[in-house]
């Protein structure tokens, strides 16, 4: 009924990114259920615009040694640009990027060990699934990737909802080519990001880290729309 929680919103707010994961693979049922519900996102005029590979097993085994070669070899072929800017943004980046580094056991003046925790991002954190997302480029490429996050966040969620879980990794587009090539995948379509899935690993410490969010009242203006932001 109108105005009363659902199991949804337990979903969405327990949802979390995994940095562990067992290397169990997934049953073909869940992970067909997964893409069902992915397919249901909503797109700019129903273009649909998303192509997504998924890669297990020898595959899965064998892109992750290509992307840390790549990584070695410093080829690096993002289709995006990136950056945090030097405010805010930043600062909430460098402060996750801090809480993760200590729950690994990793100083921030132990370079070899913080390229090592870098490196696992290519292994897929020991994930035995990996799906990478990629877009055609219709105008700026803004709408279609703002579709493209609709469908990744619809995937996740169908994840959580399984007791299943998943991390989007946007490290795993700086190497586009070499995902590319290895997955033959025509260079019109541009890689946005990939996400690694499977179970979390419950005694991996890393995969304690809880991510704050900042109140409502400093992201969200409303206009004639009284007592929302009224604590309760």
């Amino acid at each position: 009924m109108p105005g009363t929680a659902s199991p949804f919103t337990d979903i969405a707010r327990s949802r979390r990114s995994p940095r562990r994961f067992l290397p169990a693979a997934l049953s073909p049922s869940d992970i067909r259920g997964v893409l069902e519900d992915a397919q249901t996102a909503p797109s700019n005029s129903n273009t649909q615009p998303w192509t997504v590979h998924v890669v297990s097993g020898a595959a899965r085994d064998a892109l992750g040694k290509e992307l840390l070669r790549a990584e070695e070899e410093g080829r690096t072929s993002p289709d995006f640009t990136d950056g945090y800017g030097d405010g805010i943004y930043l600062e909430r980046s460098r402060a996750l990027g801090a809480r993760v580094y200590r729950s690994l056991g990793v100083e921030r003046s132990d370079r070899d060990g913080r390229r090592a925790a870098v490196r696992e991002n290519l292994e897929f954190y020991g994930a035995p699934h990996a799906a990478f997302l990629f877009m055609p480029v219709l105008g700026d490429g803004v709408r279609t990737a703002g579709d493209i996050g609709m469908y990744a966040q619809n995937f996740l969620l169908s994840l959580a909802a399984r007791g299943l879980a998943g991390i989007p990794q946007t490290i795993l587009g700086v190497y586009a080519d070499t995902v590319r090539e290895f997955l033959d995948v025509p260079a019109e379509l541009k890689l946005l990001f990939g996400i690694s899935f499977g179970m979390a690993d419950p005694a991996a410490p890393v995969n304690s880290l809880r991510t704050e969010r900042v109140p409502l009242q400093r992201s969200v203006v409303l206009h004639d729309t009284p007592g929302v932001l009224k604590q309760p």
